[in-house]
């Protein structure tokens, strides 16, 4: 164990902790799919994909306070799909925003570490405040981005429990061998999670997450949320929400003892409003949030 960060650092889970408390749970997806752009009337381009993004940021101020580029539908677009996010997440960071690159990087050895590297280290153009991993090559191969995380106050994301319906047969798989010998292959890697939160982390939330779909059944895919909930807890970064069925309302139905540190993710649910009906949605889900919150 290499005990909590240093205090010369403040932690991903530090700040993401004062922009739940302050500017909500709402984390607005930029996904700038094909038939999105067409709807907001801008262009399938690299410069579209910029533009739609540039609205998304300006239409969180003072609303909501994280955003999570989906990184596929701007590497789609090559070298200038890269410098659109570098553009990006300049603006975000301008606007104050905790900023997620949805990248699900998942490898071995050092092509790991420069994936990490290029997202998580400061300074990299490509710099965010947390990335989301891929645990599917085993729990171990996260240790480089895990450590880089700790050392420079950075957040990760491990994808745990998807809400797509064909992971179901690869999350209940029974683990072998192993720390977790007898769970599954879900249940395994959050209690990693947690337990790297635990091990390297102090206060309320850690700095090491977990994906979990707000439309899964937890206890069929072995999923302990009180063991995810004990401090410090787990952040959780939630899909699920509005356009894929799970009610803002359910929150704290759903996610139990870590509602407080769940990130409700809104991509399509409030694109679909378009670029005149963006801030208005955006504050719509804002209201639902804080009201489920006691707000």
């Amino acid at each position: 164990m290499s005990g909590p960060a240093h205090d010369a650092v403040t932690s991903f889970g530090e700040r993401l902790e004062h922009t739940l408390a302050n500017r909500g749970h709402l984390c607005v997806g930029i996904d700038p799919h094909e038939y999105l752009l067409e709807r907001w009337g801008l262009p399938v381009s690299a410069v579209g994909a910029l533009e739609m993004g540039l609205r998304v940021i300006e239409a969180m101020e003072g609303r909501a306070g994280i955003v999570k580029p989906q990184i596929a539908f701007y590497e789609r677009f090559g070298a200038i799909g890269y410098k659109v996010l570098e553009e990006l997440f300049e603006a975000a960071r301008a606007a104050g925003l905790l900023v997620i690159a949805d990248v699900k990087r998942g490898d071995v050895g050092s092509t790991l570490e420069a994936y990490s590297e290029a997202w998580l280290a400061p300074g990299s153009p490509l710099e965010a405040d947390a990335m989301t991993l891929n645990p599917y090559q085993g729990f171990d191969t996260l240790r480089h981005p895990l450590q880089l995380a700790e050392q420079h106050g950075k957040g990760v994301f491990i994808l745990a429990a998807t809400s797509n319906p064909e992971s179901a047969s690869i999350q209940t798989a029974r683990r072998v061998r192993g720390s977790k010998n007898g769970r599954s292959v879900a249940g395994g890697i959050a209690s990693r999670a947690a337990d790297w939160n635990r091990d390297h982390f102090s206060g309320p939330i850690g700095s090491v997450g977990v994906v979990l779909g707000a439309t899964v059944d937890f206890e069929f895919l072995g999923i302990d949320l009180d063991e995810l909930g004990k401090e410090p807890k787990a952040p959780v970064l939630a899909p699920g929400f509005g356009h894929q069925g799970a009610a803002v309302a359910d929150i704290h139905k759903i996610f139990g003892t870590v509602a407080s540190t769940t990130i409700v993710n809104q991509s399509r649910g409030v694109l679909s409003a378009g670029q005149i009906g963006l801030a208005d949605a955006i504050e719509a889900q804002c209201a639902l949030l804080n009201e489920a919150f006691g707000k």
